[in-house]
């Protein structure tokens, strides 16, 4: 079989009477460009580890594992089952009908050597990512495809109006980039934002990482707040804590780099 589009797609669902559901945030990729280019970017082959989130209709579940490398792919729709059954049929493929919010992803992959590839649903997009990048070292690269906000949320740097605590997650563990936009045509059906996908590279955590994390989030918890206010729930003197690192108490989250919350961190270990 060939990448789906949209008649291929229509066909697969009509013969197991099945539609598109809009609460899953079903929007199923159509378009075999998109799908050649994430597989490109994902470069997996023969010994590689895949886990894919949201595997729809199955045609990135399919284009991954016929590059030779193994997918466990989870879909949260039972209904989809005979159609990913169908489309990947006789490739190496584990598909799991289960929520995702609910998979312990740290302890199901507690070794060896995973890249993340999905079309994750814009509901659950972000808490996953960040959750898999904080938790999972096992998952090495994430090639995800979100919707654009969120994707410029994930590499903004300190300052810019994007800044935030996904900003903040992506920095400390990762390098983080846009690959490249992808337009609402190329989905069935059509949602009504842009998307893009994001590659983020895991690095070497640096020491206090989840303490860093924690004071960012209480940061932004607050972000209109400056610092010396903000911290309050996690330093008992947040301006002397502030001074020690070298920075300015009446700074904002949002003024801080994620290599400013690290010093934070590592102020008061």
């Amino acid at each position: 079989m060939t990448a789906q589009n949209r008649t291929e797609i229509s066909r697969l669902l009509e013969a197991h009477g099945l539609a598109p559901i809009h609460r899953l945030g079903q929007h199923f990729l159509a378009d075999a460009n998109i799908t050649r280019k994430i597989v490109s970017v994902a470069d997996v082959g023969p010994g590689d580890n895949v886990v894919e989130v949201g595997a729809g209709t199955g045609t990135l579940t399919r284009a991954l594992a016929t590059t030779g490398a193994h997918v466990v792919a989870y879909e949260i729709d039972q209904g989809l089952k005979p159609v990913l059954e169908e489309v990947t049929e006789g490739l190496d493929v584990e598909l799991r009908f289960t929520d995702v919010t609910k998979v312990d992803f740290a302890k199901t992959f507690d070794s060896g050597h995973w890249t993340m590839v999905a079309n994750l649903p814009y509901n659950v997009g972000t808490p996953l990512v960040i959750d898999a990048i904080r938790k999972v070292e096992a998952i090495e690269r994430f090639v995800v495809m979100v919707q654009r906000e969120v994707a410029e949320r994930l590499i903004a740097v300190s300052g810019s109006p994007d800044y935030g605590l996904p900003s903040v997650v992506a920095g400390i563990y990762t390098e983080a980039s846009i690959v490249f936009r992808v337009p609402p045509q190329v989905f069935y059906p059509p949602p009504r934002v842009e998307s893009a996908v994001v590659l983020l590279t895991r690095k070497p955590s640096p020491p206090h990482s989840d303490q860093a994390v924690v004071i960012a989030r209480a940061g932004f918890g607050q972000r209109r707040k400056m610092l010396r206010r903000s911290l309050g729930s996690v330093f008992d003197d947040p301006v002397a804590v502030l001074t020690q690192a070298g920075l300015d108490p009446t700074d904002r989250a949002e003024d801080l780099a994620p290599a400013d919350f690290l010093r934070l961190a590592e102020a008061v270990k």
